[in-house]
């Protein structure tokens, strides 16, 4: 009978040992897409689509303050169910821009004049914070996009394009406002520039006070490109206050029936001599 070992046999080797050690487990990687599963465009239902063509209807006054709504009408002319346009009213009525009543119905919120000093006091402190801001993250793209909307701001003056004009300088604005990184102080200066649109509708802005707004863009600029931004919050703090007197020099014109007194100027050149009205001393 042949001899056997009687001492404790050896541990077995556990799993791996004597092995080379094993690769470390790679990431899971995300399955490919599908060669016929492109990305989805963006679509917007139809109540957003009603909700910014009403909006930009009253931001560029096709829309005026006083007119009446009436919700067959709209979802006929926008070829929708009164569905869309109902959401739409709701949240445009939300933001102020739309009224209704039991007797009136929808119409197009007023512009109280009054108010508009408080919208441009918010403005010179809300759009110096942003110059500052956009200063320190602007860069030569956004210089160059701003820039070209401030030369095409020249071109709609030069053909007394109006419309353009407003939507141009709002452009401008919005644009550094997003330069910001701050989506807030995006919104609420697109708010606040939508109330002055508004408000310029029934008190129009003459050519020669849009060539002051471009003159002082044209300072917001060039603190700008040199990178400063305690002066490009000095600069848009300026023009928001320039704007503002203005605003208010035309207001008390109207109530006086004098116009400002850029518009006074004007009319004392255009009467012969002899004739000028007597001016307040």
């Amino acid at each position: 009978m042949p001899d056997t070992e009687t001492g404790p046999r050896p541990p077995r080797p556990r799993p791996g040992e004597g092995r080379a050690a094993a690769d470390p487990p790679s990431t899971p990687q995300p399955p490919l897409r599908k060669a016929w599963a492109a990305e989805l465009p963006v679509v917007r239902s139809k109540a957003d689509l009603v909700y910014e063509t009403l909006r930009n209807a009253v931001a560029r006054g096709e829309l005026r303050p006083g007119d009446h709504l009436a919700m067959d009408e709209l979802a006929r002319d926008l070829g929708v169910s009164r569905i869309p346009v109902r959401e739409a009213v709701s949240r445009l009525e939300f933001e102020g821009l739309l009224v209704s009543g039991v007797r009136s119905g929808i119409t197009v919120a007023e512009v109280d004049h009054h108010e508009i000093r408080g919208v441009f006091l918010a403005r010179e402190a809300i759009e110096g914070l942003v110059g500052r801001l956009a200063a320190v993250r602007a860069d030569a793209s956004l210089v160059a996009d701003l820039d070209d909307t401030h030369q095409a701001m020249h071109a709609a003056l030069d053909t007394g394009d109006a419309v353009a004009l407003a939507e141009l300088n709002a452009a401008f604005h919005t644009a550094l406002a997003r330069a910001t990184g701050y989506r807030i102080l995006a919104e609420l200066t697109e708010q606040l520039l939508l109330t002055v649109r508004r408000y310029r509708v029934t008190s129009p802005v003459a050519d020669m006070n849009w060539q002051a707004v471009l003159d002082e863009h044209q300072a917001v600029l060039e603190a700008l490109r040199q990178g400063d931004p305690q002066a490009t919050a000095a600069a848009v703090r300026a023009h928001t206050a320039s704007q503002a007197e203005h605003e208010a020099e035309q207001e008390t014109g109207q109530e006086t029936g004098q116009g400002t007194g850029q518009e006074a100027e004007q009319r004392a050149r255009a009467e012969p001599e002899g004739e000028q009205a007597p001016r307040d001393r």
